[in-house]
């Protein structure tokens, strides 16, 4: 046994992967084995993921390391957040679980404070309002099937079910379970009352382990059926917590932007902050490693990218370095968009509602690939100032870095972007940070590593971080006030 080798599942919305980490001599390198797309598939006109799908994918990783000699200490999942299923008196899984971004979510958000305060509900949770949020999800199951609400006996998140899948264990996460809307981040335990008085029972809520339990060994059945007799851990099992986990930072003067699919835009904090000026601009309070809160604002990252992308190979095939190329040939600010506008939440055709956008909003239809890349890469920049801007006032930091991490951090002209857009320097990478944090929390549950600090140690000695400077910040503070006006947000 190698105990200084571990295996990482990073599932994301886009795709997930299989990386194989060895810790030596301090250093980490990591080792993509497997990767393979995520799916969602449509039922009855809901989107759900596929989470059967998901687990196949794991299994045969775990008898491809079986079948190759491969020997690893243990692994562990992360996924995203918000998401769960629920399982019913013999633990079966009642239903696929819904996407999170099921169209009905908005509209039963909406109903849900018609009939509940959402001050209080910051108050008691913390979290921004967001209408995927596990508590507004579940409100949607209620008018949608209350069937499954009236059979499920436990409540169990994605990296949660995988977790259960693997070894019969239903508990959950503090990282995952904090983003649930469910949770307090004060005394990082249930708050019951919220299920209770929407007619729910609050025993369906599961058990909540710290990031780095070990679970035990993958159920029997799985080794019989070729896989590995290996300790499942409990890692900082939501995505952003384990890339948080990873960033190389140093001192108080420097915040995070874990870019993907969705843009994370935090700071570490060692207590929440719950205001009325938090309240106002939907700041959140999740939970980190060494009990740390990750006071952050969820924004669309990536996301316009990726499904414009998936519109423009049906002619062609673009990669995602092309893309970037074509941006860079492109004219600068033709056109603004505010990534989080609804009408790009799920849209059958991107593109399409890019245009419709800058109609509606009195602008030129973008006039080719390249500037729409680059409009949305400009927009991602500055939306994340006006983040920067709000977590400064918040906070009462004066930040001077920005960790870049995540697969964004690929991206050099986001990077250049954003450090012209917020006139801070950006380090970019490690790009693939959840993984490393995936792994560094089983070699910190291994007790090969000691704290959260050993790691971002450990992080700062194994990748390369590639810095970019602002070169021409005013130009780029005129040009936002531009973006402000043209998308309302000021």
């Amino acid at each position: 046994m190698k105990p200084d080798q571990f295996l990482a599942f990073d599932l994301g919305a886009e795709s997930g992967r299989a990386m194989l980490g060895r810790l030596e001599a301090g250093r980490l390198t990591l080792k993509e084995i497997h990767r393979f797309p995520n799916k969602t598939i449509l039922l009855e006109n809901r989107w759900h993921w596929n989470l059967y799908y998901l687990f196949e994918e794991i299994r045969k990783v775990l008898k491809d390391c079986c079948r190759n000699g491969l020997e690893v200490a243990s692994l562990g999942v992360d996924t995203w957040g918000v998401d769960f299923g629920l399982l019913d008196e013999r633990g079966n899984l009642l239903t696929l679980p819904y996407c999170y971004r099921h169209r009905s979510f908005p509209a039963a958000m909406e109903r849900y404070f018609k009939n509940f305060s959402g001050d209080e509900l910051y108050r008691l949770t913390g979290i921004q309002f967001l209408p995927f949020n596990s508590l507004f999800q579940l409100y949607c199951y209620l008018e949608e099937n209350p069937g499954i609400i009236k059979a499920a006996r436990k409540l169990l998140f994605t990296p949660d079910l995988i977790n259960y899948l693997l070894t019969g264990k239903k508990v959950t996460e503090l990282t995952i379970a904090s983003t649930s809307q469910i949770l307090s981040p004060v005394s990082r335990s249930w708050v019951p009352e919220l299920l209770e008085r929407m007619g729910i029972p609050s025993g369906i809520l599961p058990e909540i382990n710290q990031p780095g339990t070990n679970l035990g060994k993958i159920s029997d059945w799985l080794v019989k059926d070729g896989a590995p007799a290996i300790e499942v851990v409990q890692v900082a099992s939501h995505d952003t917590a384990s890339a948080v986990a990873a960033a190389p930072g140093r001192g108080e003067d420097w915040l995070y932007i874990s870019c993907g699919t969705w843009s994370l835009v935090g700071v570490e904090l060692p207590e929440p902050v719950i205001t009325g000026d938090s309240l106002a601009a939907n700041f959140t309070n999740e939970s980190g490693l060494g009990r740390t809160i990750r006071f952050l604002k969820n924004v669309t990252g990536l996301w316009p990218l990726q499904q414009c992308r998936k519109v423009w190979a049906r002619n062609r095939d673009l990669h995602y370095d092309q893309l970037v190329e074509m941006a860079s040939a492109a004219r600068p600010f033709q056109f603004y968009l505010d990534p989080d506008a609804p009408e790009f939440l799920n849209p059958d055709n991107m593109v399409t509602a890019i245009k419709a956008y800058a109609r509606k909003t009195g602008q030129r239809e973008p006039d080719g690939i390249g500037t729409t890349v680059r409009a949305i890469l400009e927009s991602l920049a500055f939306k994340s100032r006006l983040v920067v801007e709000e977590l400064s006032r918040l906070t009462g930091r004066k930040f001077r870095t920005i960790h870049l991490i995540g697969g964004g951090s690929r991206n050099h002209l986001l990077n250049q972007f954003t450090a012209e857009a917020t006139g801070l320097r950006v380090l970019a990478g490690p790009d693939e940070a959840t993984s490393a944090g995936n792994i560094l929390v089983q070699a910190l549950a291994a007790e090969t590593l000691t704290d959260r600090q050993e790691i971002r140690e450990v992080v700062r000695r194994s990748f390369e971080i590639k810095e970019f400077a602002p070169l021409h910040p005013e130009f780029w503070s005129e040009r936002y006030q531009d973006f402000l006006r043209v998308t309302g947000l000021k």
